[in-house]
Parts: structure tokens; C-alpha cells; sequence
């Protein structure tokens, strides 16, 4: 279902959006963590930690493809709001062509640099094959990720939250059932987690294609409009290439952080990925609420609103602000209990470490709301640059806590480390967000009969 969000209460349209995205955000979260849960429960922490020695790396690479294709829609959402249903195509085939040429590209990029890249980041010895056969097939397997992630989000980019929310569920339990049947059935190890992943990105990818093809006739360019347009690339490009490099900039602090990790052993490994997976599920609503914040603010400068921007921001804040209350609470509480998916009640000291990285980050939980919805917007409203360089900030910050606190201070650094990045961003993104409204309230005056409300 298309949904225009330049008409109506923004708080009513934000939520109608956040909800089924949210959702989704779990399901993707789940499908993520079956790996987990599966190895650390079946195989062992050494194949948790294995998997979890390639986490920043993966992301490194597939969240530059990932927000590369996130940037790409943004112009499908622009044009959308400005009900330029022509422009809304040629956008969106210049986003498949950049798409498959980037799937060749990553993918055999990676096939090459993937066992040099483990043994820079000083991944142990006991892990270090285990981490290899896992990373080279979810490389290996790039198609799958964008197979579904560039279709989601262009429905996503027409208001649609819900229809990529019913294709994740299927892939969500679908990965569940083939991790269960390739690592207990078939005893294929951290190689058959991996191969399940890919399998089920797949499978929601082309039912995400399928669905477009019969029900979005908006969504479907003719004939004359699957030409290259290089001005709809460029357009592409000037927002995606920042959002992309935004991600694998803040993914760089990561791969260092988890470099002096690794130096720590597989325990402290071991424990940052159950600590940093239970607090993905915690902050899955600010995620949510960042991301729908990109659609709202793009739909909305396509129809020169800048009243509407300003009151969805402040509402987002609000919102935001609320839940991070009750995150603090959860995580303070509950967060070793949920802990105990992916390590055995006997593992003591890695759960006394859990607690300890999770207190540590929940501290910062409101700089990470911060960041997330001011960041979204900002790359909804075209300013992807601005939020590349809130990804600087961040790389810079994890990088000094991995050189200069880890070696000093060892696995206590570490707990502190994202709430630092997301400070280092928030001093950058606050101030910007600010001026870049203004630049806009002088470009689109608003009319006095206007009502945002």
C-alpha cells in the first residue's frame, strides 16, 4: 500500500509507518541472531565467537552496499512527494543498474581480500577457520542481501512499510529451519549458518521482486525508461555514495574496536557479540524510528514542507526519547537474561562481561536516539554528506578508545566505546541539523495557511 506522508498529522502518519517497521526491524533482527543462538547454543562459544570475530567486517562491507541502496531510493522518495511519477522510475531503474554493478564488485572483491582482512584484524588462531567459512559464503552470497534490501526499500520509499515486513517474517523462520537443518542434520557447522542466511535473503528477495512486478504498476518503468540516465545516476550517486561511505566509516571504528578485541581472547570475542546482539534487540524502535524519519523527511521536502519537517522531527524526539527510558531500564535489568539465547548459564565470567558491556552502553542510549533520527533525516532531506561525516566522528571515536584504552584498561574500555562514538557524532549532528533546517525554511517559505497538524 502506497502512503503519502505530505498529508495528514505526523504523528499519526510516523507511527502508522514506525509500527510494521519495527516489526520488520525484529523479524530482521531474529533472522540475524537464529545464526547465533543456533551455533552458541549448538556448536559452542568458540563457533559463536567465530561468527561473531566477522561481524564488523561484514558490516563493513555489506553496510556500504546496504546504504548505498538506502541512498538510492531517497531520490524514489523525493520524486514521489513531488508527484513526479516519471522521475520516480528513471530514479529507480538508475538504483538497479548501480545495484548489480556494486553486487559484481563487492563480490569479487571479497572472494580475494576476505582471508587477508581476517588475519589484519588479528582474529585468534582457535576461531580463525570457522570465522573464514562463515564470512566467504554471506560474501559469496551479496546478491541474496540486495536481492531484497533494494526492493524493500523502494517500497518503503512509497510509504509501504508493511509488505517487506511480510516477506522478512517468511524469510525469518524460513532461516531458522534451514540453520536447524544444515548444522544438526547435516553437521555443516558455522558454513551451514551461513548458507541458511543467504538461502532465505534470497527468497524474500524475489518474492519482494514479485509482488512490485503484480501490484506496483508505478513501480514498473516502460520501455523507454529502462535506459541509462546518467543524470538520475548522478542524483543516485551524490546521496548513496555518502550514505554508503557513512556506514563502512562508522563500520572502520568498528573493524579496530574489534581488532583489539580479538587481541583479548575468544571470551572477551564471545561477549561483545551476546552483549552487542541483546542491545540490537533493545534499540530495534530507535532503528525503526530513524528509518522512518528517511521516508517522512524525503516524501516531504519532494512537497516543499519544511513546517511538516520541523513538527515530524520534534515528534520523533519525542517519542524517541520516551522509549529510551524504558531501553535503559530493560537492558539494566533483563539484558543478561537475554543473554542467556546465545550462552550457556555455566559460561559465569563471559555473562558478568555481558552485564558489564551492556550497563556500560545503555548509558549512551539517548545519544544513539539522537543520532539515528537526526542522521535519517538528514540523508532523507538529500544531506548524506553531513551524515558521512557524523560516520568520520564515530570512526575516530572507536579507533582511540581501540588504541589508546583498550591496551591500558582491556575488556572495561570496550563497554564504553559506542556510547563515546555516538557522542563524537551527536556533537557534529545537532548543530548541522539546525542550520540545514534553516537553509531550508529560507528556500520553501512557508505558507501563512499552512498547518503541519
Amino acid at each position: 500500500m502506497v502512503r503519502d506522508m505530505t498529508e495528514g498529522r505526523p504523528l499519526k502518519l510516523i507511527l502508522s509507518f514506525f509500527f510494521p517497521l519495527l516489526i520488520g526491524n525484529l523479524f530482521q533482527q531474529m533472522y540475524n541472531m537464529a545464526d547465533s543462538i543456533i551455533v552458541g547454543q549448538f556448536i559452542g562459544k568458540g563457533a559463536l565467537a567465530a561468527v561473531g570475530a566477522t561481524g564488523s567486517f561484514n558490516f563493513l562491507v555489506l553496510g556500504f552496499a546496504l546504504g548505498l541502496c538506502g541512498g538510492l531510493c531517497i531520490p524514489v522518495s523525493q520524486r514521489f512527494g513531488a508527484g513526479d511519477m516519471y522521475g520516480m522510475r528513471r530514479a529507480l531503474v538508475s538504483a538497479i543498474y548501480i545495484t548489480l554493478g556494486v553486487t559484481v564488485v563487492v563480490t569479487a572483491a571479497m572472494l580475494v581480500f576476505t582471508r587477508p582482512m581476517l588475519r589484519l584484524m588479528r582474529t585468534p588462531e582457535d576461531i580463525f577457520e570457522q570465522s573464514y567459512d562463515y564470512i566467504i559464503v554471506i560474501f559469496g552470497g551479496t546478491f541474496a542481501t540486495l536481492l531484497y534490501n533494494l526492493p524493500a526499500g523502494l517500497l518503503r520509499a512509497l510509504g509501504d512499510s508493511k509488505t517487506p515486513l511480510l516477506f522478512l517474517i517468511v524469510a525469518s523462520l524460513l532461516n531458522i529451519v534451514l540453520d536447524l537443518l544444515f548444522i544438526l542434520a547435516f553437521g555443516m557447522g558455522v558454513e551451514g549458518a551461513a548458507w541458511a542466511t543467504v538461502i532465505a535473503q534470497a527468497v524474500s528477495g524475489l518474492l519482494c521482486v514479485r509482488y512490485i512486478a503484480r501490484h506496483f504498476p508505478v513501480l514498473r518503468p516502460q520501455r523507454d525508461e529502462w535506459k541509462f540516465d546518467p543524470q538520475s545516476a548522478r542524483v543516485g550517486l551524490a546521496i548513496g555514495l555518502p550514505m554508503g561511505l557513512q556506514f563502512s566509516l562508522t563500520a572502520v571504528g568498528s573493524v579496530v574496536l574489534q581488532s583489539a578485541v580479538n587481541t583479548l581472547g575468544s571470551d572477551a570475542v564471545a561477549s561483545v557479540t551476546s552483549g552487542s546482539k541483546v542491545q540490537m534487540i533493545v534499540t530495534q524502535p530507535m532503528e525503526a524510528l530513524g528509518a522512518t524519519m528517511a521516508t517522512y523527511c524525503g516524501q516531504n521536502l519532494g512537497a516543499q514542507r519544511v513546517d511538516r519537517i520541523r513538527w515530524g522531527l520534534r515528534t520523533s524526539l519525542l517519542l524517541g526519547a520516551a522509549y529510551t527510558a524504558l531501553a535503559m531500564l530493560v537492558t539494566m535489568t533483563l539484558g543478561t537474561t537475554i543473554a542467556l539465547l546465545f550462552i550457556k548459564p555455566e559460561e559465569v565470567q563471559i555473562l558478568q562481561n555481558i552485564d558489564q558491556f551492556l550497563r556500560g552502553n545503555a548509558m549512551g542510549f539517548v545519544l544513539l536516539m539522537t543520532l539515528l533520527v537526526l542522521r535519517n533525516s538528514l540523508q532523507g532531506l538529500g544531506y548524506s554528506m553531513s551524515a558521512m561525516l557524523a560516520g568520520i566522528f564515530e570512526m575516530v571515536a572507536r579507533a582511540l578508545v581501540a588504541f589508546a584504552f583498550v591496551g591500558a584498561l582491556g575488556y572495561a574500555a570496550v563497554c564504553y566505546a559506542n556510547p563515546l562514538a555516538w557522542l563524537f557524532a551527536c556533537i557534529l549532528l545537532v548543530p548541522m541539523m539546525c542550520v540545514r533546517l534553516r537553509q531550508l525554511g529560507r528556500r520553501y517559505p512557508v505558507s501563512p495557511a499552512a498547518d503541519p497538524r
